[in-house]
């Protein structure tokens, strides 16, 4: 681990290559899994506010799953999440005619109805941030549906820092993720 500003940074996401590869995962983050996505605080309003545009174009048991449950549900451990369908797969979720899961939010942002992308928890994945007393920890989260997306990052020779770029800079700030790039390189240099 090593420090930059308020957070411990693991090595991992500095050793680890990922890139998602939705051809042979088919999105099943969005899928899999035992609770919804985390939503930070800051979210929630945002989520309420986006819902009434981005409803159209979610599935009917996601809008009922919504529309019972609310935009983000608390989790048992106090945390907030994004509510889920039948207990699986997140509801604002959507299929392609490929079978493919996408994040309807997101579709609604491409599309240019919304200026929320989605919730940063996801915007983040494969790194998962924790709020420690005094520090966040910055961690890679494996998960055995993602070898693929492995693969690919080491094909392509994408770490996680990289891949998960434009996500820490609006998580942390350019400042932060201009720090982590010094400290990636050192790290490199002494490992060759």
């Amino acid at each position: 681990m090593f420090q930059i500003q308020d957070t411990l940074v693991s090595e991992e996401i500095l050793d680890k290559d990922f890139t998602c590869n939705l051809s042979a995962c088919k999105g099943e983050c969005c899928v899999a899994g035992e609770a919804g996505a985390p939503v930070e605080e800051h979210e929630k309003s945002t989520l309420e506010k986006i819902y009434p545009k981005i409803k159209s174009g979610l599935r009917p048991e996601g809008r009922k799953a919504i529309e019972e449950q609310g935009t983000y549900v608390v989790s048992e451990f106090e945390g907030l999440e994004t509510p889920l369908v039948n207990g699986k797969e997140c509801a604002y979720v959507t299929f392609n005619e490929k079978g493919i899961a996408l994040c309807g939010i997101e579709k609604a942002y491409r599309e240019g109805k919304i200026d929320f992308k989605k919730p940063i928890s996801c915007e983040l994945y494969p790194v998962r941030v924790q709020k420690l007393s005094k520090f966040k920890a910055v961690n890679y989260h494996r998960w055995d549906i993602c070898s693929p997306a492995c693969t690919l990052g080491q094909e392509l020779q994408v770490p996680v820092y990289q891949f998960t770029k434009n996500a820490l800079i609006k998580k942390f700030g350019q400042d932060w993720y201009d720090e982590l790039e010094k400290v990636a390189e050192v790290y490199k240099s002494e490992r060759s």
